[in-house]
């Protein structure tokens, strides 16, 4: 017994041995099998990263696996990727290990785990699925049979996505979170397929979403006739979001066309059922409400599916006096009646439409309600539409459980009726849009974490006509602020359904304006300032494409930070992505400014380009205020009057739209008026007025003084200008950074005789209106900064630079005289004549011998004596 053990024992190692060794001894040539096999039948590029192959697995069936395997398309979408997929398994007969490369792979089961299969059709129809190799010849397939073969009893697809883009039809359709299952025998002609499908479904067409993530979940046997390719629904159960279903009927599909017969319905009458229709995101739990009345959805699809063809529809909605009543809120909705249908009656996709017999519902004792219909679904759709009653908006999330962050208020009255074609709105032909009615709305608040302050407003009413749409009356207040509009919208339509421009007209009036109530600061934001930009680009306000509007705006007082603004007026036009401002002119700083110019946001970067006209400014006021003002001239600061100015700027915007001052350039014109200074308010100023013993600047007048001023890159150049401190010339002259350094000449013509006791000794030798004539350039430069300036001047020179005037002066005066007197006079008495030229010479010899130090020692010595 012990022997026959040992031996039972060895074959089981054995046979353990041989499972793990024959995946070792065949995995490269299984691998090389699967990969050839799979190339071989279609026109696109199959690879994989990595593989494995077990008996163990899946015993008795061998097991192999791939990973991120890829199907890479082939011309005309070459290069694109048609299928990821992290993770299939294949499961196959032993037998199959053993098949040359040139015989029939068949394949037991598989499972595919997250896949991503993008399917793209392009404008020429071309579809990027259509990777089977075309049919060969009879000759060909006798000497070349099909390598690839289905014995498939259960298969998995886990947790995959699908993305359809068809770009000749404009339709956009995806399945995520896509969970699909089957089980059969695919060997039989006749067989049945037992599936469970579960996804996520968005579907757009021509740039619209007509729905996103509704959720389907589908268990169905299908009856397959695999010989006539015909699938037939058994026993079925699918559910649409909670709304469920039942259906029946087949599809079969032919070499040209598909053949579609189906019916579904909804299996009660219980009106949970529309609520079930809703996604869950919308209605909470529908598990408690209690509900009267009915609601059924039935539907047929028939007919045939090809390049021309849809099946013929009809489907109908329909509910009769029901309500609903959610546990938890106090409010129900009543007198509920909803009438609705899709149909098809030609197999032709333009003859496609639906009707909104009737839609009205009750809440407290307010009931709203509406109708319409919809032609030409696929070509040009028609509308025709109308809309009536009352709705006390606090009582919405009294009677549904809408998640609202603040509760609404106000009371809904509306009367319209609108009928359009979508034609019509692109090409803005009024003849076929006609809007009628009113929309009145009372009492309304309104506010969310993204305005400031609650918006109430009080009453606005607006009126609809063919192609415009008034509003006649807006009257309300946010924070401090109240706001009274009215103006014309036109082509809101367009604009809504058409992707057309927003065209209108308003004028806005305010007694009081306070720019904070419509702006905050974001402290998260400034938080995560540094981290936000390490990981997400920044992008600057865009002012909106679709606008084309003119704002005439007329406010008694506008508030913007510090600023207080009188009488405030002009025209703020958005268009083509601009702000434009047009004869803004408003009261501030005791005195006037006035506005022209736009700001620019086509660009990533904005930009501005300004103009302004600045008159009668308080110059203390202003440039204590506005950086930009103190920017342009810092010591302005110091000064007390008034300022005329005309201002160029342009240069480009921070995210936050405020100057980027590096990037501004432009020039000004200044004009000071019954101007006076303080020097000790600016450092630089009160280092030159200590320089400057003779001197109090105080008491410089800068009445009518006149200057041009030029900026660029960040540094403002002022050209020089001249004033005058009493018989004093001044010229002053340079720059200065918007980074606060500076680079300042001041010339100054100083009469001599504030030079001193040295400089008074050198001009007692002149008569005293030479004395008055004489004056000393001197130069004084400020450098450094606004907080750290330098000062110099060059008034320790200034006694010679005295001294080395009267010299040449001097020289120049007497020789002249002398020479003249030479030649210039006539001739009298012969002696009296030489006795006069002795004595002349004498005095000019006298005189330049003290000027160059060359008389004689005796007659220095004379002198003195």
């Amino acid at each position: 017994m012990k022997k026959i053990y040992k031996i039972l024992l060895g074959i089981v190692v054995f046979f353990f041995i041989l499972l793990v060794s024959i995946p070792l001894l065949f995995q490269d040539k299984v691998m090389n099998l699967v990969k050839t096999t799979i190339n071989n039948n279609v026109n696109a590029k199959v690879d994989f990263s990595d593989s494995s192959l077990s008996l163990l697995r899946n015993f008795p069936n061998a097991s192999v696996q791939l990973s991120n395997l890829t199907v890479i398309n082939n011309a005309p979408f070459e290069g694109d990727t048609l299928v990821y997929a992290k993770e299939v398994n294949l499961a196959l007969k032993l037998t199959e290990l053993f098949k040359a490369s040139s015989e029939q792979l068949n394949i037991k089961s598989f499972t595919i785990d997250d896949a991503l299969v993008n399917v793209l059709v392009d404008k020429k129809g071309n579809a990027n699925y259509d990777i089977a190799k075309p049919s060969e010849t009879e000759e060909t397939k006798d000497e070349e049979p099909s390598t690839f073969g289905l014995s498939i009893n259960s298969y998995a697809i886990n947790n995959a996505t699908i993305k359809y883009n068809d770009e000749q039809g404009k339709l956009n359709l995806e399945l995520a979170e896509l969970n699909h299952s089957g089980s059969g025998d695919f060997s039989q002609s006749n067989t049945e397929l037992d599936t469970q499908t579960s996804t996520l479904v968005s579907f757009g067409m021509d740039g619209n979403s007509y729905a996103k993530n509704q959720k389907i979940e589908l268990d169905a046997i299908l009856g397959m006739d695999l010989t006539n390719m015909k699938f037939s629904f058994l026993k079925n159960e699918a559910k649409l979001n909670n709304l469920p279903l039942v259906f029946d009927g087949f599809v079969k599909v032919n070499e040209k066309n598909q053949e579609v017969d189906i019916n579904f319905k909804t299996p009660s009458s219980d009106f949970k059922n529309f609520l079930g229709l809703i996604p869950e995101a919308y209605t909470k739990s529908i598990a408690g409400v209690s509900t009267t009345g009915n609601f059924s959805v039935n539907g047929k699809v028939n007919g045939i599916i090809d390049d021309n063809h849809i099946p013929k529809l009809d489907i109908s909605m329909k509910s009769n006096n029901a309500s609903f009543k959610y546990p938890d809120l106090p409010k129900s909705v009543q007198n509920i009646n909803i009438d609705a249908q899709i149909k098809n009656t030609t197999g032709k996709t333009e003859n496609t439409f639906v009707t909104i017999n009737g839609l009205s519902f009750k809440v407290d004792q307010d009931t709203f309600s509406g109708k319409g219909n919809i032609y030409n679904l696929t070509t040009n759709p028609k509308v025709n539409a109308s809309l009536k009653g009352v709705l006390n908006l606090a009582n919405i999330n009294k009677a549904y459980p809408i998640d609202l962050e603040n509760e609404l208020s106000g009371i809904l009255k509306a009367d319209l009726r609108t009928e359009f074609d979508m034609k019509a709105l692109e090409n803005n032909t009024l003849s076929r849009i006609k809007n009628n009615g009113k929309m009145e709305v009372s009492d309304f608040v309104f506010s969310s974490e993204d305005v400031v302050n609650p918006l109430h407003i009080k009453n606005t009413v607006v009126n609809f006509t063919p192609g415009t749409v008034s509003l006649t009356k807006f009257d309300a207040t946010t924070g401090k602020s109240d706001l009274n509009a009215t103006g014309t919208l036109k082509n809101l339509l367009g604009f809504l359904l058409s992707d057309k421009k927003l065209r209108g007209n308003f004028k806005l009036n305010s007694n009081n304006f306070y720019v904070s109530d419509f702006m905050q600061e974001n402290p998260e934001a400034v938080e995560n300032e540094d981290d936000s930009k390490k990981d997400t680009p920044t992008e600057s306000l865009k002012i909106p494409a679709f606008l084309d509007c003119a704002v005439s705006a007329n406010a008694k007082t506008v508030y913007y930070d510090n600023l207080t603004l009188k009488n405030v007026r002009g025209t703020l036009l958005l268009k083509d992505e601009k702000a434009i401002l047009q004869n803004m002119n408003a009261g501030i700083f005791n005195g006037q400014i006035a506005l022209n110019g736009e700001v620019n946001t086509q660009q990533k970067k904005p930009t501005f380009d300004m103009k302004l006209g600045i008159k009668s400014f308080d110059i203390a006021q202003s440039f204590t205020s506005l950086d930009l003002l103190q920017s342009i001239s810092p010591i302005a600061g110091a000064m007390n009057g008034k300022l005329n100015s005309d201002i160029d700027l342009a240069g480009s915007l921070n995210d936050d739209f405020t100057p980027n001052l590096a990037s501004v350039s432009g020039k000004a014109l200044a004009e000071l008026l019954t101007t006076s200074i303080n020097p000790q308010k600016t450092k630089a100023l009160s280092l030159l007025n200590d320089k400057l013993s003779f001197m109090d600047l105080s008491k410089l007048d800068l009445s009518d003084i006149k200057t041009h001023l030029s900026f660029k890159e960040g540094k403002v150049v002022v050209k020089p200008f001249d004033l005058k401190y009493n018989d004093i010339g001044i010229t002053v002259g340079g720059s200065h950074g918007f980074d606060k350094t500076m680079n300042y000449n001041v010339t100054l013509n100083v009469p001599a005789k504030y030079l001193g006791n040295e400089a008074q000794g050198l001009l007692s030798k002149l008569s005293a209106k030479d004395q008055q004539n004489i004056t000393v350039p001197i130069t004084a430069s400020i450098a450094g900064n606004m907080t750290n300036p330098s000062v110099k001047t060059d008034m320790s020179s200034s006694v010679s630079k005295l001294s080395q005037q009267l010299v040449q002066q001097q020289k120049d005066k007497l020789v002249n005289n002398a020479i003249g007197g030479l030649l210039g006079n006539k001739k009298k008495d012969s002696t009296s004549t030489t006795n006069k030229k002795e004595e002349t010479v004498k005095k000019v010899t006298d005189v330049l011998g003290g000027l160059f130090g060359k008389k004689k020692k005796k007659q220095q010595k004379d002198t003195v004596k």
